[in-house]
């Protein structure tokens, strides 16, 4: 698929009206997770694209050029709009979250293990253990105080049990920058999964700063709240890897060829037949947008479109499913790894005594007690006997394999 020599309506006669924008949400009893997945996905990709207009809208001086961005925004936002209705009402806050830390997961995952750049793989990788984590915590605080198993809300796809723990995620912001990607020599995969993963992990991170004041129990605030500082250290790692010579006309480019590369993905993975008529149509949409797109950057700045995405064709499409293997082989290899400056995968056994990460550790997390991670662990031993888990088999990392104790030290502590 090519989606440059595919028909294109103009971009300016694909409005929907009201009705159209308000879709039929799915019964969360009876939801495909890898459909809620998609769901988050194309939500946090549809955000990603009306933020990168603003942006660039108000960095551009030419009102013509801003009258373009205008139309295409106004579309993206009736997207976005239409993508979030599709969550039911009566889904909580929480409950979704787990669809949230399930995609982090699994899309990390799938990424990595296409990816041909090692740095980017290393990079991905660094934050896949630690969005693991995630999942188990919020699991275990929707075990405690709701009495659900997030089990069945990932449709036993995912497993759920410690990864690196929260704790030891926290880092000094110097070390979570990243080399960019040099993207005129970057495979076209490589500039998909880095745009992909920086707008999914982006839409994580919004949710839970928004999310975090509107939770209904202290406990819960406090765990978003912490969470959601490690989804900024991943947006600025994420973000980092993006090319920073691209021109504001080819990374536009680049976010309208990554939607329609999406929204075809999901065309073809989807199961729901009410959903995937959304996808269809999005992908029409979108359609529209890359043509107009490539006529800006041929009229602004004299480039054709292949000078920016050779080809044109898409490479491998998106395709979830479980990714079990691959998690535990990252984990067992890697949880004893943090971020040191641009190298995403440094032992913390060989971390000098003065690193800042160290520092920032004894600023954060002095006093061990107080960190929502931990508490959320603790009481659920406390009220129940043990965490809650799904796991095929015992945790890959012995350390981390006791249920009546929770590890606040590995990946944070020499030789822990």
């Amino acid at each position: 698929m090519n989606p440059f020599k595919e028909y294109a309506r103009p971009a300016d006669r694909i409005y929907m009206d009201w009705q159209t924008m308000y879709p039929k949400p799915y019964c969360k009893e009876e939801i495909d997770p890898y459909t809620r997945v998609r769901i988050i996905l194309m939500n946090g990709t549809e955000f990603e694209a009306v933020w990168f207009k603003h942006q660039f809208h108000r960095n551009c001086p030419n009102n013509d050029l801003r009258r373009e961005l205008a139309v295409l925004r106004r579309v993206e936002q009736q997207q976005q709009k239409r993508i979030a209705c599709l969550k039911p009402a009566n889904e909580s806050i929480l409950e979704h979250t787990i669809g949230y830390e399930q995609l982090a997961v699994d899309l990390t995952a799938i990424l990595a293990q296409r990816e041909p750049d090692p740095y980017v793989v290393e990079t991905m990788n660094l934050a896949l253990l630690e969005d693991f984590d995630h999942l188990y915590r919020y699991a275990n605080l929707l075990d405690f105080e709701k009495g659900i198993h997030a089990e069945n809300l990932v449709g036993c796809y995912t497993e759920i049990m410690p990864g690196r723990p929260t704790i030891s995620e926290h880092r000094d912001p110097h070390d979570s920058v990243r080399y960019w990607c040099d993207f005129k020599n970057a495979a076209l995969i490589t500039k998909l999964n880095t745009s992909i993963i920086t707008a999914a992990e982006q839409q994580t991170m919004n949710y839970y700063m928004n999310q975090c004041g509107f939770y209904d129990s202290d406990l819960g605030r406090r765990l978003y709240q912490e969470i959601a500082m490690i989804e900024e250290q991943h947006v600025t790692q994420y973000g980092a890897l993006l090319d920073t010579t691209c021109t504001w006309l080819e990374n536009l480019l680049l976010h309208e060829y990554t939607e329609c590369y999406l929204y075809y993905s999901c065309m073809m993975d989807e199961t729901d037949a009410n959903v995937r008529k959304i996808w269809e149509e999005h992908f029409d949409q979108e359609l529209s947008h890359l043509h107009c797109v490539a006529q800006l950057l041929q009229k602004y700045e004299g480039k054709e479109w292949q000078q920016v995405i050779p080809g044109g064709e898409f490479p491998q499409l998106l395709h979830f499913a479980p990714q079990k293997e691959y998690i535990r082989d990252v984990l067992a290899g890697t949880v004893r790894n943090t971020a040191l400056r641009e190298d995403p995968q440094f032992p913390v056994n060989r971390m000098p005594r003065n690193a800042d990460f160290f520092k920032y550790q004894e600023t954060v997390n002095h006093d061990v007690r107080q960190v929502a991670s931990h508490r959320v662990i603790d009481a659920t031993i406390c009220a129940k006997g043990c965490d809650y888990r799904y796991e095929d088999c015992p945790n890959p990392v012995e350390a981390l394999r006791c249920r009546t104790h929770d590890n606040t030290e590995v990946g944070r502590r020499p030789n822990a």
